[in-house]
């Protein structure tokens, strides 16, 4: 039997320096190496999430690591997740089920954390008593003194945890060796005691170049640099947040179906479109951009953490009556979650669970109305689409807040669940919605909504099978940090007693 390691945290010098991509890839190196690891972040803050297996909510970060670790995601690994819903306030969930929304101001207060910091403890533990390491995840960056008395996911859960840390710092940014020295030089001695060693990422260039650098930065820290990363573009592996979908904004090109994925202010989920990006067939791209989406084969409207506000923004921008215009004139459009809910007549809100909007007209493109509750569903499911008319299984998941009805006429589905509940709408295989993410994760449903503008397509080749996709990717992410992690030190540091 191997002998325990010490549990990990992979903390940052600030936000998006690449955590949760060590993380995934730390993972999977343990699962290589005979080990049990499971990820943990106590505090999340995303809208992209996943459903677990019974039906409960976590940050997706946390079920990619999980995936990549080898196991069923759960919510001990992601006890607590906010989910913007303003400039100023989140969803709180806890443990998998919303407990009400927060401002920021009063979430970080310091009255009333010491029962949030207790469950993710709690989940902590229970995770713990199960895995061997826990690799754990910090959020931002680990030296936000205004915020410290109030820190349940940084250096106290690491102390809390007796994790070794690995400080992260992305060097493709600028300034590595202030933001590294000052997040180590601005703690507090029992937590500066736990940093074991740096993390340099994202490098760009010769790695020779950076050999005095990581002189230095030993010399000054008092800690030493476990490895220097090279910044990548061949390993993908599923992002959190939608910082760079903006920059995957480009128009039509020819010899491809051109697929626009409406960009939403408060857009979620938009994993929803990784494998399809990937289809070979397929370009593409996200946009707010009325001449592009007019101008797309295919329009997606994808799930939004706030229906009301961004179908408000749409009419405001020019964007619905695009969509609109580009339908008639032959493109398909395909609602998902939110924007399933979009497609209808109206939204109705009477009990404010969004805004202070109480009704805004739909789309009109399908023949649903939605209302919002405060009730959240949140499941995985497993069904077979309705249009096609045979048995084939295929899988998704739901997570959102809102019933969708039909307008007291009879509707044909989109998909038949697998108790044999009808789900979503379909008007013809150019119009459709539903509440199933992860639906274009399925090959037949993929080649369902191409088949329309296939002549378009000069490549008839398919791409591979996604789960097949995602897990070589995590080998590949494993493979380029051994090349550039000294894991031999790092496996040092976590067994030392």
């Amino acid at each position: 039997m191997k002998r325990r390691l010490h549990n990990i945290m992979l903390a940052g010098t600030g936000s998006d320096v690449g955590k949760s991509i060590i993380a995934t890839g730390l993972c999977r190196i343990f699962l290589q190496d005979g080990y049990s690891p499971a990820p943990f972040k106590a505090q999340n803050m995303a809208l992209n999430s996943f459903a677990t297996k019974d039906g409960l909510e976590i940050g997706r970060a946390q079920a990619v690591q999980a995936e990549a670790a080898g196991l069923e995601c759960h919510t001990d690994m992601n006890p607590l997740l906010l989910k913007p819903q303003s400039d100023h306030t989140s969803q709180v969930v806890l443990n998998g089920k919303p407990i009400g929304s927060s401002s920021a101001y009063d979430y970080f207060r310091k009255e009333g954390k010491e029962e949030l910091r207790t469950a993710v403890c709690q989940a902590f533990d229970r995770l713990a008593s199960k895995y061997d390491p826990i690799v754990m995840e910090g959020a931002g960056s680990i030296s936000e003194l205004n915020l410290a008395e109030s820190d349940i996911v940084n250096l106290p859960m690491a102390k809390y945890a007796n994790a070794d840390v690995f400080l992260v710092a992305d060097i493709d940014r600028g300034g590595v060796f202030a933001s590294v020295y000052g997040s180590i030089a601005l703690q507090k001695e029992e937590y500066k005691k736990l940093i074991k060693g740096i993390i340099i990422n994202k490098f760009r260039g010769d790695l020779r170049l950076f050999d005095s650098g990581k002189k230095i930065l030993e010399d000054i820290c008092k800690v030493p640099v476990i490895g220097v990363v090279p910044y990548y573009k061949d390993i993908y592996i599923e992002e959190e947040d939608s910082v760079d979908l903006a920059a995957k904004s480009f128009s039509r090109e020819k010899g491809k179906i051109n697929v626009a994925v409406v960009l939403l202010r408060h857009i979620s989920n938009f994993t929803d479109f990784n494998a399809l990006e990937r289809d070979p067939r397929v370009h593409l791209y996200y946009t707010s951009n009325t001449e592009d989406i007019k101008k797309s084969d295919i329009i997606i409207i994808p799930g939004t953490k706030s229906t009301i506000d961004d179908l408000y923004e749409l009419r405001r921008n020019g964007c619905a009556q695009a969509i609109i215009s580009a339908h008639r004139n032959g493109a398909t459009v395909l609602g998902i979650c939110g924007g399933y809910q979009m497609m209808g007549t109206q939204v109705l809100d009477p009990d404010h669970i969004e805004g202070e909007i109480e009704m805004l007209p739909g789309l009109g493109l399908l023949p649903v109305t939605t209302k919002m509750t405060g009730e959240k569903t949140t499941r995985q499911s497993c069904f077979t689409l309705a249009p096609a008319n045979n048995n084939e299984l295929l899988q998704g998941y739901e997570i959102h807040m809102g019933e969708t009805t039909t307008n007291g006429e009879e509707i044909k589905p989109l998909a038949i669940m697998e108790n044999g509940t009808p789900e979503g709408c379909y008007v013809n295989q150019k119009c459709m919605g539903c509440y199933l993410h992860g639906i274009l994760d399925n090959p037949s449903f993929t080649d369902f909504i191409l088949e329309p503008f296939k002549g378009k397509a000069e490549s008839s080749q398919k791409t591979e099978d996604y789960t097949a996709f995602k897990q070589r990717q995590y080998d590949l992410l494993s493979g380029h940090l051994r090349k550039h992690l000294d894991m031999n030190l790092l496996y040092n540091i976590i067994r030392n007693d």
